[in-house]
């Protein structure tokens, strides 16, 4: 596809991540009650299930290259209130809030401003983007941020990152997540923004611990500060362990921050606190999502997916895939960056990992035990999602390559096995568990670095994750794996190693089984209902590690328009589902408006929520009163300076 037949289907059709329920929702509200049908489980009661997502605030141009990855950060979330009297025992109540980061409160308070500030992916990774257009948006970017820091500016950028991708909980935080940028602290359940976590301390704490935090000191601590987007808390030492990915030598980062507040779980040793440590052996930048971590190791991956600006001088996109290049996973004890092992395999994309846990293997063949490290990630045969999920036709791969004997175009949950002894760099193991397609992994949080036995997930009944141009991922079922039976099986008798499979079967094949001891399981949702990513809620005093409940917000179609688009008064569901059967929703709450389809949420039991740490002060959008930039007595400097400035805003808008 030429670039000007690009820009003629561009402005064509809708931008299937911008339409329907994938459009950004502007309106927010706090928490307020809602109705529900069903029984509410007691577990529940004082918790919250919150989920993130991008939600652009810019939106104006419709046309413009946009990116599901994209926009700014919006946080949806149902508390399940305690409640009295004559009301129900559990009163679930809805709330919606913007995370207020620099791009978002320097977007608000911008009044010429029609598209993002910071450029779509989609800009990056589309092969068509020449040199100039990327250029000229990158530039464009650091003119905004430079801007914000002069006279007549209500927010300086100082970090570019829009917090929209993930949350989680560590040690009296509640924290949301984007690899642009530090942690985001917020409050709980009201969905405040409190500051950014540097891995000391969040701004608007009362905290009095000093030093330099993620990043370091020197020119570069701004790149070094950018943190994966899933950090992995350890649910026996609550320390939490992340890395920070960046542009320079030696490219990938590493942290252990210990628990200090949360020190009933904290360990009696204390190990010191490691950060932005340097990871040996990673020789460009690379587009790095997420990570393995065990009770005892870490596993880095190093794959040919590239997010570097320097690609530019060699006439590739900023974000690019490489299929002819070698997938490489770095394993190192846990506070031991320097010391790690590195073992190569076939080209992959990772962006998932579900478990990752230590073992002992006594009945192997050898003259004695074999130690080795298990992984349990979601693997992507190219890189197709990266390009469709910003309506981007995907590289055509060269004549020599399509010669090639290439993997199938899937994504699959994938089980990995690497030797921990002296010597072996080989994989032992790399197979998929199941040929169904398999995305946003979860598992029961106290079984997680740890051989647990389920993993959940999202599926897709009729295409894969990396679907077609023009066509956006809807997730339609919800998949429970005994990952223990199926690893098993696979070590007893193993597929092909990296195209094999343990269980062929397709998802109609699952759902037709009627075998109470199979194990897969699916939960297919109505015909024209979609979920979102789940989250695993544990039953108390429960006799099996699945007795618990699935949660996930689920959306009806059938109240989309015959334009595609969504009819204002559209609304979305929580739904509560049976994880040991998964076929059982035990409850619905009826929501007040939509949730579009996004990225990564969790559950806060209520012990989390009650044990936040103390809080000083929460950002905000300028008053009334800060809001105008006219200086009182206003010179004629001032009017000219400020005549000029909104001239380059809406100049560059």
């Amino acid at each position: 596809m030429s670039a000007v037949e690009a820009l003629r289907r561009r402005n064509s059709h809708l931008h299937p991540y911008l339409a329907g329920n994938f459009a950004p929702i502007h309106h927010t509200q706090p928490l307020t009650p809602c109705t529900f049908i069903g029984s509410i489980p007691e577990e529940l009661a004082g918790g919250q299930y919150v989920r993130n997502g991008g939600n652009p605030v810019t939106n104006e141009e419709l046309g413009r290259e946009a990116h599901w990855f994209d926009g700014d950060g919006m946080l949806s979330g149902v508390f399940f209130r305690r409640a009295g009297g004559k009301s129900p025992t559990i009163q679930p109540e809805f709330g919606n809030q913007y995370i207020l980061t620099d791009v978002y409160l320097s977007s608000k308070t911008s009044k010429h401003l029609r598209t993002p500030i910071l450029p779509s992916i989609a800009t990056l990774v589309n092969p068509l983007s020449s040199l100039l257009r990327i250029t000229l948006c990158i530039f464009r970017t650091l003119f905004l941020v430079m801007l914000s820091h002069l006279p007549g500016s209500q927010q300086a950028i100082r970090k570019i990152s829009v917090a929209n991708t993930a949350v989680l909980y560590h040690d009296g935080r509640a924290l949301a997540t984007c690899e642009s940028g530090p942690p985001m602290r917020i409050a709980l359940p009201g969905l405040e923004t409190v500051g950014w976590f540097n891995g000391i301390k969040a701004e608007g704490e009362f905290n009095d611990e000093a030093g330099p935090g993620f990043g370091g000191r020197g020119m570069l601590r701004f790149m070094k500060e950018w943190t994966t987007a899933h950090p992995r808390v350890d649910p026996v030492t609550s320390e939490l362990i992340s890395f920070h990915s960046t542009f320079v030598s030696p490219f990938v980062h590493y942290s252990v921050v210990p628990a200090s507040h949360d020190v009933a779980k904290a360990p009696l040793y204390q190990p010191s606190r490691l950060l932005t440590a340097p990871v040996a052996g990673i020789s460009s930048a690379k587009m790095m999502h997420d990570f393995g971590v065990s009770r005892y190791h870490t596993i880095i991956m190093d794959l040919p997916l590239s997010l570097d600006p320097f690609n530019l001088a060699q006439n590739r996109p900023v974000v690019s895939y490489d299929p002819t290049a070698r997938s490489r996973f770095g394993v190192f004890p846990r506070y031991e960056p320097h010391n790690v092992r590195w073992f190569e395999t076939n080209p992959c994309c990772i962006f998932h990992t579900a478990n990752s846990w230590e073992s002992l293997d006594i009945w192997v063949p050898a003259s004695e035990p074999m130690h080795a490290l298990n992984m349990l990630a979601c693997r992507l045969t190219s890189a197709s999602l990266v390009f469709s999920a910003g309506d981007i036709a995907a590289p055509v791969l060269s004549a020599n390559l399509l010669t090639k004997d290439l993997e199938v175009d899937q994504c699959r949950l994938y089980y990995y096995k690497f030797p921990l002894g002296q010597g072996s760099c080989s994989i032992i193991h790399q197979w998929a568990l199941s040929a169904i397609p398999f995305e946003f992994p979860c598992l029961r949080e106290d079984r997680s670095m740890t051989n647990a036995k389920y993993v959940y997930g999202c599926s897709v009944s009729e295409s894969t994750f990396g679907t077609a141009l023009g066509r956006a991922v809807k997730i339609d079922s919800l998949v429970k794996m005994d990952v223990e039976e199926l690893t098993l099986r696979g070590c007893r008798s193993p597929p092909l190693q990296i195209k094999g499979c343990v269980d062929n079967r397709s998802v109609s094949e699952i759902l037709a089984s009627n075998d109470c001891t199979d194990p897969i399981k699916i939960f297919k949702l109505p015909p024209g209902f979609f979920a979102q990513e789940s989250r695993f809620v544990p039953r108390a005093g429960g006799t099996s590690e699945d007795d618990g409940w699935l949660l996930s917000y689920v959306f009806d179609e059938g109240q989309l328009g015959s334009d595609g688009e969504c009819a204002p008064n559209a609304k979305s569901e929580l739904w509560i589902i049976d994880a040991r059967t998964m076929t059982n929703v035990v409850a619905k709450v009826q929501l007040p408006q939509r949730v579009p389809y996004g990225l990564h949420g969790t559950w806060f039991p209520e012990e989390h929520i009650k044990n936040q740490r103390p809080i000083a002060s929460l950002r905000s959008l300028p008053s009334a009163s800060a809001k105008s930039t006219q200086r009182p007595n206003s010179s004629l400097v001032w009017k000219l300076w400020m005549r000029v400035r909104e001239g380059v805003e809406s100049f560059l808008g």
